[in-house]
């Protein structure tokens, strides 16, 4: 159990490093009392990792160890490729962070279980209780995000700006990857030959849609941060 929750807590407090959560911890924790914020999140967060570890935990009761490996590998493979890209608030949640109905324990707890549905660390939650100690993922799970949501609250409480997203990525990136790597290795061992050359196939489509993807993003983002030219004058209007 303890390897378990270690494991997960490491995943989940990288993969929350520089997520669209933190921002809207950070941008909660401005406007209203810490301790309600990170409650909030809390509560939020064993909720849906709830959700997460169930499923898992009895999908994994169906899939061999190994297959679940080079998934499981595949998936931090993606999760490597989505920090690289980079997270942001869509319009949606900025409106959510920004606004408050009568309760900010209900509003931000709301806030942050429509956010993380169907995010990274959903997902990552999900692969790893597949075939370890649920209570343990469980549990790691959810002190590794709200360890992670912590640290955003406190640095922007402090500096009051953003933590330097770009730095933190590409470090969460890189270990990403590294988990990547481990895992697939690890559940190729003893494999068949078609079993290696479709997962390196998997592999490699995932890093060109990945780096697609990415490259699409940034033009995208110098195109909105790109200032619009002024409006020509128009000459025909007579002047008196």
């Amino acid at each position: 159990m303890f390897a378990a929750l270690a494991l997960s807590f490491a995943v989940i407090f990288v993969a929350e490093l520089g997520d669209k959560s933190q921002l809207m911890a950070m941008t909660f924790a401005l406007r209203y009392r810490w301790w309600v914020v990170l409650t909030a999140i809390l509560t939020a967060t064993t909720l849906v990792h709830a959700a997460s570890v169930f499923f898992g935990h009895f999908l994994g009761l169906s899939i061999p160890t190994e297959l679940l490996s080079i998934v499981g590998g595949l998936s931090m493979l993606v999760f490597g490729l989505w920090t690289l890209r980079g997270d942001e608030l869509d319009d949606d949640e900025a409106s959510r962070a920004g606004r408050v109905g009568r309760s900010v324990f209900l509003a931000v707890m709301s806030a942050f279980l429509l956010a993380e549905l169907g995010d990274k660390t959903m997902l990552a939650t999900i692969a790893l209780a597949a075939d370890r100690d649920w209570l343990g993922v469980w549990i790691g799970s959810t002190i590794g995000m709200v360890a992670a949501d912590a640290l955003a609250i406190a640095v922007g409480r402090v500096l009051n700006r953003h933590l330097p997203e770009r730095t933190i990525a590409l470090g969460a990136a890189a270990l990403f990857f590294v988990f990547a790597i481990w895992l697939v290795v690890d559940g190729l061992i003893g494999m068949s030959a078609v079993v290696v050359a479709s997962t390196l196939a998997a592999a490699t489509v995932i890093i060109a849609a990945g780096v697609w993807w990415i490259i699409a993003t940034n033009r995208r983002r110098a195109a909105e941060s790109t200032p619009t030219d002024e409006l020509p004058i128009d000459r025909s209007a007579s002047v008196r």
